[in-house]
């Protein structure tokens, strides 16, 4: 039994379907799971409910965490050590090995030029500091033998029915209406970009590969040091829509949070907009010589998908 916690998800939607190479039992977890395919097995539940994890993951032989929470730092402040810790434990009690999906937010900013697995740990923010807790918690667990794990990171997500993400609704959304694209700070700053079939194939493919576990991987994403500027120029020309582009400064943020909630969550993640970010999955490459989607690939996918 292969296990999804979040199920419901983007990455949970896409992974589900990535796991019928590996497994006919696949159990998806979620408070309203619904069948991705046809032989999965539906488990309601409310992971921060006592009891719900250990119910969730008993039988399974490896659970994968791709929860999304609510974007927002006291939400995730109070949810997401009580959800890993919960499931830490119930992966030990039932023998289950664990794939964490997870974020760069933890990496020293001044690192973020030439982001890989080894790059220090200094988050910037609140919210970096919270998935560094949620993270040190798993290789803690690993290192003291009670817990078969890994973390499989990603960059940016851009990807067909990825409706909340920034890209989404900054970009995508805009342009298909006639609006000009947004972008925070500044366009020409190199940004990597993760397609998520990319992302869900890759978790699949590790947790399914014993000699992965112990150690963190950064999921494919194609290798060209774009910035901002390129993408939203490949969704203009795909989308056949005017390719400008309003870019947004910090303070303008907070005058927006009235109109657009999330925006009071995103100042202090701006710097990952005022320099570059690109996001070296190279480990992963090279070990299981699997390249990523080019851009102009996954844009032309996710513009048909988003059509429909």
């Amino acid at each position: 039994m292969q296990t999804i916690l979040g199920a419901s998800g983007t990455i949970g939607k896409l992974l589900a379907k990535e796991l019928v190479p590996y497994t006919d039992r696949i159990r998806l977890v979620s408070r309203n799971p619904r069948k991705v395919n046809a032989g999965d097995e539906l488990h309601p539940a409310d992971l921060l409910e006592a009891g719900a994890a250990d119910n969730a993951v008993k039988g399974s032989d490896i659970v994968y965490l791709v929860v999304g929470l609510e974007y927002k730092l006291k939400v995730w402040e109070e949810q997401w050590p009580a959800i890993m810790n919960a499931t830490i434990s119930a992966c030990i009690k039932h023998n289950a090995k664990l794939v964490f999906f997870d974020n760069v937010y933890m990496y020293d900013r001044n690192f973020m030029a030439d982001m890989t697995e080894s790059t220090p740990v200094n988050p910037s923010s609140k919210k970096g500091e919270v998935r560094r807790k949620i993270a040190e918690m798993v290789m803690e667990a690993v290192r003291e033998g009670r817990l078969k794990a890994l973390i499989a990171r990603s960059a940016d997500f851009y990807g067909p029915g990825n409706d909340n993400s920034f890209v989404t609704q900054m970009i995508v959304k805009n342009l298909a209406s006639g609006k000009k694209a947004m972008w925070f700070i500044n366009p020409d700053f190199k940004h990597t970009f993760t397609y998520t079939r990319d992302a869900a194939k890759a978790t699949a493919l590790l947790g399914n590969t014993p000699d992965a576990y112990g150690e963190i991987w950064h999921l494919p994403a194609d290798n060209r040091r774009i910035t901002a500027g390129d993408l939203i120029r490949m969704f203009a020309s795909e989308l056949k829509a005017n390719p400008g582009i309003t870019a947004l400064p910090r303070w303008m943020l907070y005058p927006l949070g009235l109109f657009i909630p999330v925006m009071k969550e995103m100042p202090e993640m701006m710097y990952q907009y005022d320099r570059d970010y690109f996001f070296n999955s190279s480990k992963f490459t090279g070990r299981f010589g699997v390249s990523a989607t080019p851009y102009e690939e996954g844009v032309k996918e996710t513009c048909i998908l988003f059509r429909k």
